[in-house]
């Protein structure tokens, strides 16, 4: 049976109330002003940003691996994914990049990640909990590895 395995990025829903993406400014802000830049003669409109993309089932993925082999979880996730940069986020190969935890977003927190000597994927911390964040603000829900805090 060829079980084909799901992506592990989704598309956020772009048309929720109060979700801003970053939208505008590239082309429209230049494209009346006086200088004439190449992308204005050419007409090129492409995105400088990428918008609209989730990767929390990327991180799920990577700390629900947590104990197993990089390499193997390196090559699924690279199978999966439209970019590579996402996945380093969250882990680090250098003792000197370690993290706690990472910030993704206004108000979404996941545990950082490492690969240690023998290759094996681990959490920087692995006694934080949701308990133990402080959230940024009091107007947003917050979560860290999918848990609500600061909810009291």
């Amino acid at each position: 049976m060829n079980k084909v395995k799901s992506k592990l990025f989704r598309k956020v829903n772009t048309k929720t109330f109060n979700v801003h993406h970053k939208f505008g400014g590239d082309y429209k802000d230049t494209r009346n002003s006086k200088k004439e830049i190449f992308e204005q003669a050419v007409g090129k409109m492409s995105a400088k940003k990428e918008r609209g993309l989730d990767y929390t089932p990327l991180y799920r993925f990577l700390i629900s691996k947590v104990g197993s082999d990089w390499n193997d979880i390196f090559s699924e996730a690279k199978s999966r994914l439209d970019k590579d940069e996402p996945i380093f986020a969250i882990v680090a190969l250098k003792e000197n990049e370690k993290q706690d935890f990472v910030r993704i977003g206004e108000s979404s927190y996941f545990s950082g990640l490492y690969v240690d000597n023998n290759n094996i994927l681990q959490l920087c911390n692995p006694d934080l909990k949701a308990k133990d964040m402080k959230p940024f603000c009091a107007c947003c829900t917050h979560t860290f590895n999918g848990k609500l805090f600061g909810t009291e």
